[in-house]
């Protein structure tokens, strides 16, 4: 009984929802919200700048399966984790974001930081939406909560006025919401699964695609149950890539554009039709394969291509009634014409990149680099890249071995995420090795974040491909804005607190890698690399 404050409201609200970490910068409205959560247990981690809080929620998202939470200001903090947030949503993942807002009684007078936010996070948010009334704040956070949870996943804006915030109410006028968390998984009409089979059944040339629908269902075991009963080659996403070891007898990497080109029959599972995947159009797809496509958001079914059956359910239970409904009937044989032209494809591919994996030359080659990271982390670590060039060649060398174990931009292309993404990844898996593989250009966007890491003790290790530049030098990019020097980035983060190490020879990356694992706390190792070593991918998957 008594009274109790929108703050106190806003950190009990977080509570009950299970949230154990916030990301945020501190500031006027929110910052008394944020020390009422830390009150009670939650922890709060505070960057320097508001578009890296929101990155780092997205990061500890997809490493955890919850919702991330990010907490911004009023004015242009809130406006700063736009890109953030934006870049959460294209990629389909759970981040709720709490920014605070001016006092609706200063409503155009020219307040202070004065900003009309809602409409602002309107466009790339799937709800974007004032919390009015202080009493009411509980039900308005668990409103957002189920937005971002629900179906195809996404960003949420929540504006949270200073008065809303400051406002006192009686206890017993809250309604705090319980169970309003449905964990119901939509499967398939029979029918729809007979049709499906009979797709894959008349298939000589059949695929499975897949994307982090498997992720956010944890679906990675009935994936592999179906695959390992059908036969099927599998390809995902590169958002999706682990959840079948790629070591499996029908992971063929290096065969993509191959499968894609020829395949009769596609079963798109978690997926959407996007650059990633080439809309599904050819000429990267057969024109004559039939699709079935399983997707949680029935929008999705048949966009940008027309499918022989849609499927609208979650990607686990889907796949279970497909394991089923196919036994006995679909089973591709392992040393049939298929499976072995796939075969010889991918250890083609693997045979012409040998030069460059084991490649002696000075400047180092990016492939080179990514050699040596492999063999170091181990198949366990959690692998997060944000480059350009160095991101296409780590596509090709670094394989990935477990879900949740890799992550990048998405769909947007968002350079500069991979320390703030690294941190998140580290608050969301202690207990994993966090590798963030980043070009020297996408290093300088939130490269400053190695200070948060420094001060949250988050041991996050980060290997830097530097080649002087964004991009390579030459081919289509040409060379105007380019360049930016082979600067140490490892001197200046030093000086902060961070392990850092300076390689130049081939022979040195390996043992310098290891040191800085080593090390107890954040590390660099800046790594001089080809500038004139392109990789070939830019959107989608890499050519094969």
């Amino acid at each position: 009984m008594g009274e109790i404050t929108g703050h106190e409201l806003v950190a009990r609200s977080l509570k009950n929802e299970g949230v154990e970490a916030v990301f945020y910068l501190m500031g006027a409205p929110i910052i008394e919200s944020v020390a009422e959560s830390e009150k009670i247990g939650i922890k709060a981690y505070y960057f320097r700048h508001e578009q890296a809080a929101a990155m780092a929620a997205h990061s500890y998202a997809r490493t955890t399966g919850k919702t991330g939470v990010c907490v911004t200001t009023s004015g242009p903090g809130t406006l700063n984790a736009a890109t953030g947030l934006s870049n959460a949503n294209s990629d389909a993942c759970p981040v709720l974001c709490i920014g605070g807002s001016r006092q609706r009684s200063e409503s155009k007078l020219g307040a202070f930081q004065e900003m009309d936010q809602v409409p602002v996070m309107a466009p790339f948010t799937k709800q974007s939406f004032a919390a009015d009334h202080t009493y009411r704040i509980p039900e308005y956070l668990s409103y957002g909560f189920r937005h971002a949870q629900d179906g195809c996943k996404g960003a949420v804006y929540v504006d949270f006025p200073a008065d809303t915030l400051g406002g006192r109410v009686e206890s017993e006028k809250v309604y705090f919401p319980e169970r309003y968390r449905v964990s119901a998984k939509p499967m398939a009409h029979p029918l729809e699964i007979e049709r499906a089979t009979k797709v894959l059944q008349q298939a000589s040339r059949p695929i499975v695609v897949t994307g982090s629908g498997i992720l956010w269902s944890e679906a990675w075991g009935d994936l592999r149950k179906f695959i390992d009963e059908t036969g099927i080659p599998f390809f995902t996403t590169p958002q999706g890539r682990g959840v079948i070891p790629e070591d499996h007898d029908l992971s063929f990497n290096g065969a993509k554009s191959l499968a894609f080109r020829e395949a009769d029959a596609v079963l798109a599972v978690g997926v959407r039709g996007n650059s990633m995947l080439f809309h599904f159009r050819p000429p990267q797809f057969n024109q004559a394969a039939k699709f079935v496509e399983v997707n949680i958001d029935g929008s999705e079914l048949g966009h940008n291509r027309p499918v022989e059956v849609g499927i609208q359910g979650d990607a686990g239970v889907v796949l279970q009634q497909l394991t089923d409904a196919a036994g006995g009937l679909v089973k591709i044989d392992p040393r049939g014409a298929w499976i072995e032209k796939l075969r010889a494809k991918d250890a083609a591919a693997h045979e012409r990149s040998e030069a460059q994996v084991n490649s002696e030359e000075n400047p180092i080659h990016p492939a080179r680099l990514c050699k040596e990271l492999r063999e170091a982390m181990g198949r366990d670590s959690i692998l997060i890249e944000d480059a350009h060039e160095l991101m296409g060649f780590a596509r090709h060398n670094i394989p990935s071995y477990g879900p949740r174990q890799r992550m990048n931009a998405g769909p947007q292309g968002c350079m500069g995420v991979g320390v703030p993404f690294g941190i998140g990844a580290k608050v969301g898996a202690p207990e994993k090795r966090v590798v963030v593989l980043c070009g020297d250009g996408a290093f300088g966007w939130n490269g400053m974040e190695m200070e948060t890491a420094v001060r949250h003790k988050l041991p996050i290790k980060v290997i830097i491909g530097n080649n002087g530049g964004f991009t390579a030098t030459g081919g289509g990019y040409g060379t105007v804005g380019r360049d930016l020097g082979w600067h140490r980035y490892d001197s200046m983060m030093e000086s902060i607190g961070v392990y850092g190490e300076w390689v130049e020879e081939a022979e040195e990356i390996r043992s310098a890698i290891e040191r800085a694992f080593d090390h107890d706390g954040p590390a660099i190792v800046n790594v001089r690399t080809d500038q004139f070593a392109r990789s070939g991918s830019v959107v989608g998957f890499d050519s094969a």
